[in-house]
């Protein structure tokens, strides 16, 4: 059975780009230029779901969801905007809609949203799918995380420096764009600089730019990426990485908030927001005299620090489900659930990879699933035995096989590798790798 969407919005091209990005062989899409004309549409035809833009001209989509919902109060309706604030999210929210989404849209997200509403219901969703626990595109329910998203709603209307601290794989990137998006520079670039794939070398053009015939091959004049973002916002990248001679220009950028092209001759003033995210311990990077005190004051007005996954497992189930709804939907395949001691063996893995390689776990999953529902056979190796008792049984086992099992579990638990498999045993590397060729243990392939 094919599921019916109605999808609202003045703008013809948004039209356009969404109703072929969402119509699939499960879907149809029809579309509507105006509030009053969905609202007709409605009344005589039989919809899974009304996504509508807030602002249009005449009626407006918080009008048209309200009459929405007198008329089918059980209609899944989705509002877009482009100028998102969370009061506007809490009152569409209070008014019945099922989620409130900033454009540019995430069509990946809406992806999700929408197979989660027409495959699992919207009553069960609205009791435990992710939506319910989500900023923009980041998920979580735990203390931890609704703490970072209270900072994100309070910083967001500033133009205040932010740095953005956690672990790899934690979402930095997803809470600098979350900032951005809900701040009034939203429809101003956004424009991420990842500090560790430039080389140094190039790092200065790439930021500043230069002008033409600065150096060799400079037939053209270049925009930098700082001035690229005008009036909107820059995101370093892993800034604790970027090559300590180029921390004083950024330090000047930030202070005079002008730039000067390479073998330009004069000075441009540039409107620029600058977010910053590391997952360095930037403190120690200080004490060591690797990064600037000065640089490190002024990115360093707020910080924001987001937490591992191991330090917030309550959110795993919600989102190895929202990976689930998202990766079945791509992959074509018809997966129900995930297997309650599949779940089990996810919560008790490490995670030393975070939110994205759990990302990477599920869509791992949903691809070498051959049923319909996600059981422990479907995940890596490692999980299952992080999934185990934490020490193996004693009974029926002798010296040295206790030994090979417990560096298995060590060497499972650090994903092979031996440093740290080393420091959870508690001796060195070279005795770590002596004891691995003494029980013939060698790296898993794939």
């Amino acid at each position: 059975m094919k599921h019916s969407i109605l999808l609202v919005d003045d703008e013809i091209n948004t039209l356009k780009v969404l109703s072929a990005a969402l119509k699939t062989s499960r879907t149809d899409v029809e579309t509507a230029r105006s509030g009053e004309d969905a609202l007709e549409l409605i009344k005589t035809t039989k919809y899974d779901l009304v996504i509508s833009d807030f602002k249009m001209e005449g009626m407006s989509g918080e009008d048209l969801l309200e009459k929405t919902k007198t008329l089918f109060p059980d209609l899944p309706f989705i509002l877009l905007t482009a100028h998102g604030t969370i009061e506007l999210a809490v009152n569409a929210m209070r008014k019945g809609a099922y989620t409130y989404l900033t454009k540019p849209v995430n069509v990946n997200l809406l992806e999700s949203i929408i197979n989660d509403i027409l495959i699992k219901g919207t009553s069960k969703v609205i009791e435990a799918d992710a939506s319910m626990f989500r900023y923009l595109n980041i998920i979580g329910k735990t203390p931890s995380m609704q703490e970072v998203f209270s900072l994100i709603r309070r910083v967001s209307k500033t133009d205040a420096n932010i740095l953005i601290l956690g672990e790899s794989g934690t979402g930095k990137e997803l809470v600098a764009r979350a900032i951005h998006y809900t701040s009034l520079r939203a429809d101003k670039p956004f424009i991420p600089i990842d500090c560790t794939t430039i080389p140094s070398e190039l790092m200065e053009s790439e930021l500043f730019g230069y002008e033409k015939g600065a150096f060799t091959c400079a037939d053209q004049k270049k925009l930098g990426l700082i001035e690229m973002a005008q009036g909107g916002t820059t995101f370093f990248d892993e800034i604790g990485d970027l090559d300590f001679a180029l921390q004083k220009k950024l330090l000047r950028f930030l202070q005079e908030k002008e730039i000067r092209r390479i073998s330009g001759q004069k000075k441009i003033k540039v409107d620029v927001r600058v977010l910053s995210a590391t997952n360095r311990d930037i403190e120690a990077s200080l004490e060591r005299d690797e990064f600037r005190s000065d640089l490190f004051y002024r990115l360093n007005v707020i910080t924001i620090r987001i937490p591992p996954l191991r330090n917030r497992m309550d959110d795993i189930p919600l989102l190895a489900n929202h990976y689930l709804s998202h990766f079945r939907e791509k992959n074509k395949k018809d997966i129900r659930e995930i297997e309650q001691e599949a779940m089990n063996a996810l919560m008790s893995y490490d995670w030393p990879g975070n939110v994205r390689e759990l990302e990477n776990v599920m869509e791992r999953a949903v691809i070498l699933c051959v049923s319909d529902i996600i059981n422990v056979e479907c995940l890596p190796r490692k999980m299952n035995i992080s999934a185990q008792d934490e020490y193996p049984p004693l009974m029926g086992l002798n010296l040295p096989e206790l030994e090979k099992r417990t560096i298995i579990r060590a060497l499972d638990k650090t994903s092979w590798n031996q440093s740290k498999a080393a420091g959870l045993l508690g001796i060195t590397r070279k005795q770590l790798r002596t004891k691995m060729k003494n029980h013939s243990l060698f790296p898993e392939v794939g």
